[in-house]
């Protein structure tokens, strides 16, 4: 468990270059994962034919179907009933847990397509369902860059409404679809982060070489004329009195963000 601390608090170490101020030469790069074979797994789709078991509406309409992985490596397909995988993805993340990935499509012969954390935004792949466990997300972030706010609902209701500080005119805050890929408390709450830093699984789209990889990211920020202001480097910061709401926010959240 140590260990694992250690690689997140590590991790938003080098993310928080990225939020806050000019970039640093990053330090040795990590080794490159390893790609080992895809290993098989069940968790067939609900039947729907079945009521009790009907599987949730997918994006678009009035939900989310989130696809949690069974495995750390998870084999995706650039198609559905393509005869081998494009390439296997580490679905770890930096705390070592498996973040559900946004489903966008399902397929008969059980393919889902997936929204996956990597560059560039929007990027998605195919998997096969029974790699992974599919489940109903109930929070929804949904963050407008115009009016600077955060909404944060939980079934359909709205939670909270929060003034929130988003990306400086050179660095802007991207806009789409991303999913709550880490959670990691912070242990310092008058910190760069505040109390809790969410990683999400988009990037900057400017900012491709600096520490942390440029990953997107709701924090806490200490000042409170954050709220309302153009401040970050992209990430988006709530006032950490207020970051308390964003607590229970489980991984695979789909988090909007819009003009």
């Amino acid at each position: 468990m140590a260990t694992v601390i250690r690689r997140a608090a590590l991790w938003f170490a080098l993310l928080a270059t990225a939020c806050a101020g000019p970039p640093t030469p990053p330090g040795e790069a990590p080794p490159a994962a390893e790609r080992p074979a895809p290993v098989a797994a069940t968790g067939p789709l609900p039947e729907q034919g079945d009521p009790s078991r009907r599987p949730p509406q997918l994006p678009g309409a009035s939900g989310s179907l989130a696809a949690r992985p069974l495995d750390r490596y998870l084999a995706v397909y650039a198609r559905p009933g393509a005869p081998a995988p494009a390439f296997v993805l580490d679905a770890r993340n930096p705390t070592g847990s498996l973040a559900p990935l946004l489903v966008g499509g399902l397929r008969p012969g059980g393919w889902l397509e997936v929204l996956l954390p990597l560059r560039p935004n929007g990027t998605t792949g195919w998997v096969r369902a029974e790699e992974v466990r599919l489940v109903e997300p109930r929070f929804r972030i949904e963050v407008d860059l115009s009016e600077r706010t955060l909404v944060l609902e939980r079934d359909g209701r709205v939670l909270r409404r929060l003034r929130v500080g988003i990306g400086r005119p050179e660095t802007p805050t991207p806009t789409g679809r991303f999913s709550v890929w880490v959670k990691v408390p912070q242990r310092n709450p008058r910190g760069p982060y505040g109390s809790l830093a969410l990683g999400l699984s988009g990037f900057s789209e400017v900012l491709e070489r600096w520490p942390g990889e440029g990953r997107l990211a709701i924090h806490g920020t200490v000042d409170p004329d954050d709220r309302g202001a153009r401040v970050s480097a992209g990430c988006i910061r709530v006032y950490d009195p207020e970051l308390r709401a964003l607590r229970a926010v489980p991984l695979g959240t789909p988090v909007v963000i819009h003009r």
